[in-house]
Formats: structure tokens, C-alpha cells, sequence
């Protein structure tokens, strides 16, 4: 007697309509009659404006002109000589021009830092470590006075650096606050709950420009005679407290989420109240709101540039200032979209980082 054994047939590939990049363009490009006309627009502006701006922006563009006469008599093309010519007071903004090599050393070190931060085998003690000593090299860096540095003040610090600094420090301190104030939100204990609720109302019912403002011109008047804070820390302290407010909602949010087993089972295993939010909940919760975090914080580097108007001499006021040489006027959009590039290049890195940290973590919340 013979015996056959079934030997099961290998599954057929989907469609080819279903996958690829046709299928892509299709669901995401063409998927209606709305979408076909949104894209063939797109299209028609691509075509008639690509071109036209990569002409101007390097075949027409004059890159080594000695003056700004050179720049105007090359007609249609932008004159990146003036940002050549411009780029350590764009991006050292007042820092004396001999020193600016420690500015330059110093955000290195910083984005070093914030590398590391977001790379996972530093998630442990060595990563506090290297915020110390990173912090503290940055610190001597730009104040100098020790090692034979020479001091410089606050007051001239300016441009990429000052930027980065009002940023990292704003995200680095307001983080923490905003998830105390997320948890008191929560609380049981009625005076903490209010106070909490009422420093997240008020807060984000101003706007930062009117906080700056305060911290600037109004805070002064309430300090003891002879007494004064630093303007670059009011500032400082006024992005903390704004940027602590939207985060701590943030949180709020994503401890919401969190359903009610979780709870329970924390209680069950008997860990206090502290234990509980740092071993089970907060992981969590922080894990659903990945994305409207780094929208804050994207948003916090973005807003640092309203310290202008309190005359510290960031990013923004450092090109303006660049634009004052009456020898090089007239070059406003060379000058802006030299520091909207740095923006976007600052802003892109964490937006792609946010995305890649919600894959490793398996979030579920994909964009």
C-alpha cells in the first residue's frame, strides 16, 4: 500500500498593486479625486519653482565677492559671500573674536552631550557623569577666568551657542518639573493638587514673550536694593517654567492612559507610592507621549529666539546685527536662510530621533 504526503505549497506574493512604490503612491498620492488635484498642484509648483531657486541659489550665486558691490553687480544669484563674511557674528554673535575658538569647542561638547543622551547604552550612571563633566567644560569654556582663560561675561555670549545652551538647559530643567507637576495634578492631597493646577493654568495662559518680558523688566522692581539676578538667567528661568507647564499636561495626559490594572497591580505587589510611578507607571506613560514631548521640545528650541526682545543676543539678533554693517546691506534672505537651515537642521535631527526612540521602544503610537 503506497502513501503520499502533501507537501504544502509555498503562499502567493500579494499583488503588485498592493505593494511597492506604486501602491505607495497610490494610497498616499492618489487615493482621490482630491488628493490627484492637491498633487498635480504640488507638482506644478515644484516644477516651476525648483529650478528657479536652484539657480539662484548656486548657479547665479557669487561665493567669494570681497564687497557687497561685487554681490549686487552679480545680478539673479544669491551673495553667500556675505554669510562668509558674516558667519562668526552670526554665529559667535559679540564673544570676542580672538576667544570664539572656546564657543566653537563649547557647542561641540554640547551636541556631543546630547549624542550620548539619546544613544541607549548610556542610559545608566556614565550618563550623568558625562552631563557633569560636559556641563562643567562648557561652563569654563565660555566664562573662562581659570586654566589662564580669559573671562568673559554673559552679556556677550551670543548666537549658536546661547541658543543652545537657552535649549538644552530649558528641556534638561523643565523635563523633571513638568512630571512633578503632572504627578501633584493627580494628587490626592487637595493643597498640592491646587497648587499645581493653578501654576499649569496661569503658565500656559502666557504667552513666553510676556513671561520674558516680566523676568526682564518687571522682576527688578520687586528685588531688594542692591540685589539683581542675571538677565541670561531670568531668561533662563522663564523658558524653565513655561516649558515645565505644557510638559507637565504632556504627562498628565499620558498618565490618563494608563488603565487602572496597572495601578492595581502595582498595589498588589506592595510598592510605595514612589516606586510604583518610577518602576511601573511612568516608563509607561512616558512612552505614550513621546511625540507631543519632542513637539514641545522642538517647539522650546524654536522659541528661544523670542529673547531677542530682552536683548540678549541669540541666533536671530546675531544675523540682524549681521545686517546692520551698512557694506553688506540688503542680503536678509542669504542672512535667514542661513539660520532657518540651522533650525531645520536641529529640528529634523529630533524629529527623526522621536521617531526611531517610538520603533525601539514599540510604542504603538507611530506617527
Amino acid at each position: 500500500m503506497s502513501s503520499t504526503t502533501h507537501i504544502p505549497s509555498e503562499g502567493l506574493p500579494p499583488p503588485k498593486t498592493h505593494v511597492g512604490a506604486w501602491a505607495w503612491l497610490r494610497s498616499r498620492l492618489f487615493s482621490s479625486p482630491l488628493n490627484i488635484l492637491i498633487t498635480v498642484l504640488l507638482a506644478w509648483f515644484l516644477l516651476m519653482s525648483v529650478p528657479a531657486l536652484v539657480e539662484w541659489a548656486f548657479i547665479k550665486a557669487n561665493f567669494t565677492a570681497a564687497n557687497a558691490q561685487e554681490c549686487r553687480a552679480s545680478v539673479g544669484g544669491a551673495c553667500w559671500a556675505f554669510i562668509i563674511e558674516k558667519h562668526r557674528l552670526i554665529l559667535f554673535g559679540t564673544y570676542p573674536y580672538d576667544e570664539q575658538w572656546r564657543p566653537l569647542i563649547a557647542t561641540i561638547i554640547l551636541v556631543a552631550v546630547i549624542v550620548c543622551s539619546g544613544i541607549r547604552r548610556f542610559w545608566n550612571w556614565k550618563l550623568a557623569i558625562i552631563w557633569t563633566v560636559g556641563l562643567t567644560a562648557v561652563a569654563i569654556l565660555m566664562w573662562g577666568g581659570v586654566l589662564g582663560l580669559t573671562y568673559v561675561e554673559n552679556a556677550r555670549w551670543g548666537g549658536l551657542p546661547l541658543t543652545l545652551i537657552l535649549s538644552t538647559f530649558g528641556i534638561a530643567f523643565a523635563f523633571p518639573i513638568g512630571v512633578l507637576l503632572a504627578l501633584g495634578r493627580r494628587s490626592k492631597m487637595p493643597a498640592i493638587k491646587a497648587l499645581c493646577v493653578v501654576y499649569i493654568e496661569l503658565i500656559r495662559g502666557v504667552p513666553l514673550i510676556s513671561l520674558l518680558f516680566m523676568s526682564s523688566v518687571m522682576l527688578p522692581l520687586f528685588l531688594p536694593e542692591g540685589f539683581s539676578i542675571d538677565k541670561l538667567l531670568r531668561a533662563q528661568i522663564a523658558i524653565i517654567m513655561f516649558a515645565a507647564a505644557y510638559i507637565a499636561e504632556t504627562v498628565r495626559g499620558g498618565l490618563q492612559a494608563i488603565p487602572k490594572g496597572q495601578y492595581e497591580g502595582a498595589d498588589s505587589l506592595g510598592l510605595n507610592y514612589w516606586q510604583q510611578m518610577r518602576k511601573i507607571i511612568l516608563p509607561q506613560a512616558l512612552k505614550i507621549v513621546i511625540p507631543p514631548l519632542v513637539s514641545i521640545f522642538i517647539a522650546l528650541f524654536k522659541d528661544t529666539s523670542l529673547v531677542v526682545i530682552i536683548g540678549i543676543f541669540d541666533l536671530t539678533l546675531a544675523a540682524k546685527a549681521a545686517l546692520s554693517d551698512a557694506a553688506w546691506r540688503g542680503f536678509g534672505v542669504e542672512a535667514y536662510l542661513f539660520i532657518s537651515l540651522i533650525y531645520f537642521v536641529f529640528c529634523f535631527s529630533m524629529s527623526k530621533y522621536s521617531q526611531a526612540l517610538e520603533k525601539r521602544l514599540a510604542t504603538g503610537h507611530a506617527r
